[in-house]
């Protein structure tokens, strides 16, 4: 893979020792990409409370103004698996500068657009140059750090990764209500700015590999395939599944794409393919992508039901459910700086089990809702989530690269947030789908215990709010069954969740920690 080079070459490993040449700078490399990072991960959500804004201003319809998140999601994934063949063509500094240049760029244009197809056509093109940021980020830290420091190389990545879907909805609410929408895009400039003179001025360059041929026929293959995929999740629910013909021909199109490719790429030597099967013959980066596939269920999928929950049922305002939620992300920062200096000194599976059993018992709590919360109920649960999925993310990043070599990371990091990325598109679309048929579900097995002779309706008080003579009394009832009836809907995917979590915790068993002492290619490739 692009970057990869002898660690006594100039720019590998061994580069600040050899004389003249000039020290890392590790504190500035990591500023610079993790800003690049930062406003990657935040676009994925900041824009989700501006809808309504965008939609009066652009003059869209409902179904139309989605198309600003569904196009940004859409491109990104197409785009990321692109990520190991550009590092070889072109080297990963490259790379990385016209990715934070043209998401930079993408993001002004999103700011000024003054119709609904030019900001869909500029979001696209935030996803295709957004897309390799956070591989990219993550590759160049495992690069420019020692084996032995990885797990706190993972803690810094992590927090920036995980900023975005914490802090993105409260940050887009405020730009939002405080100024224009508008700005929940040209926040991302001064960012955009610092990390591309970041990279540009400390990160180091060296001459691009070129061993991989580009597979066209794999990359369409696979494009089609993770395009329909993403395009069947996020629009299934709303077009009533498979009682769609678009979500038939989303899932046709994704089965051929996928079986051709795999096809494709099996009959085609390493190097000659997009994609490097050699990736799956490593059992620790096969597991690694098995459980973060399982987090980003996990971790998307509350982050996607709780605003729902607050501003539906409890009547928040979008501001104050980004308060009480935003507290998980100091839980899941404080465990990060804890698990990265244990990483590497404890057994990474009783990190992970921890990890695992903590979030799941927050999700035990959040499975114990019920229409009557303090904000402490709200608060409480979700840092001690937060702190579940930090003691998971670090360790299990730093375990499912520790047998990789350095010549196997960008296309390793690049599947690794491309797995993630669709656990959570396939999380969101679960949890929304159950929610909607079990609120049906429970609504109707609730009317059926209601009639005149109910006990509650016996109260005076009562039978005069819930008249079941009038129209009026009526709605009003039907209403709070709906409530209660999303509540219990809410609960059941705070069960599932929990359930879901709890299983992937014996399948560690089948992880092994890599050998103390064993050798791993500490090369730097990353200083280009």
């Amino acid at each position: 893979m692009s970057g990869a080079t002898s660690s006594n070459a100039p720019g590998g490993a061994g580069a600040s020792n050899l004389p003249g040449s000039l020290p890392i700078n590790r504190p500035m490399i990591t500023i610079s990409i993790m800003l690049a990072t930062i406003i990657q991960a935040l676009d994925g959500t900041i824009a989700n409370v501006a809808l309504p804004h965008m939609q009066g201003s652009l003059s869209a319809s409902q179904d139309q103004i989605t198309w600003v998140l569904t196009s940004f999601i859409v491109a990104a994934a197409i785009a990321t698996p692109l990520t190991g063949w550009l590092c070889d063509r072109f080297g990963r500094k490259t790379i990385f500068l016209v990715s934070v240049a043209g998401f930079t760029l993408a993001s002004v244009l999103c700011g000024l657009s003054q119709s609904l197809t030019q900001i869909v056509i500029a979001r696209l093109l935030q996803g295709v140059f957004g897309a390799a940021l956070v591989p990219l980020s993550q590759a160049v830290l495992l690069d420019i750090n020692p084996p032995a420091k990885h797990g706190s190389a993972m803690a810094v990545w992590g927090m920036g990764v995980m900023i975005g879907p914490i802090l993105g909805p409260t940050l887009g609410g405020w730009l939002t209500d405080s100024y224009d929408w508008r700005w929940v895009f040209f926040i991302n400039v001064p960012l955009g700015a610092l990390a591309f003179y970041g990279i540009w001025k400390y990160l180091r360059h060296s001459a691009p590999e070129r061993r991989m041929s580009f597979d066209m026929f794999g990359f369409a293959t696979l494009g089609l395939a993770i395009g329909a995929l993403q395009m069947l999740l996020d629009r299934g629910e709303q077009n009533d599944w498979f009682g769609s013909t678009e979500t038939w021909v989303e899932a046709i199109i994704m089965t051929m794409s996928f079986v051709y490719f795999v096809a494709h790429t099996a009959l085609r030597p390493a190097g000659k393919s997009f994609f490097d099967y050699r990736l799956l013959k490593n059992a620790n980066y096969v597991s690694g992508l098995l459980f973060i596939f399982i987090v980003g269920m996990v971790l998307f999928a509350t982050r996607a039901l709780m605003p729902t929950m607050l501003q539906n049922l409890m009547g928040y305002t979008a501001a104050a459910a980004g308060l009480v939620t935003a507290p998980s992300g100091l839980g899941t920062m404080f465990a990060m700086l804890i698990v990265g200096r244990l990483t590497g000194k404890v057994d990474f599976r009783l990190l992970l089990t921890f990890g695992f059993g903590v979030t799941a018992f927050s999700l035990w709590q959040m499975s114990h809702y019920s229409l009557m919360l303090a904000p402490s109920d709200i608060v409480w649960p979700g840092v001690i989530q937060g702190i579940g999925l930090g003691f998971v993310f670090v360790p299990l990043s730093a375990a499912t690269f520790a047998t990789l070599t350095p010549a196997m990371r960008a296309e390793g990091t690049a599947i690794y947030s491309l797995i993630r990325n669709i656990g959570s598109s396939v999380g969101i679309a679960l949890v929304q789908t159950l929610l909607v048929r079990n609120t049906q579900i429970s609504h109707a097995s609730l009317v059926a215990t209601i009639s005149a002779t109910t006990p509650a309706l016996q109260d005076p008080t009562v039978a005069a709010t819930y008249n079941l003579a009038s129209g009026a009394g009526l709605g009003l009832l039907n209403n709070e069954v709906t409530r209660q009836a999303s509540m219990i809907a809410f609960v059941d995917d705070f069960w599932l969740m929990m359930f879901l979590t709890l299983a992937v915790i014996p399948l560690l068993l089948f992880v092994r920690p890599p050998k103390r002492g064993t050798p791993v290619a500490a090369d730097h490739a990353a200083l280009e």
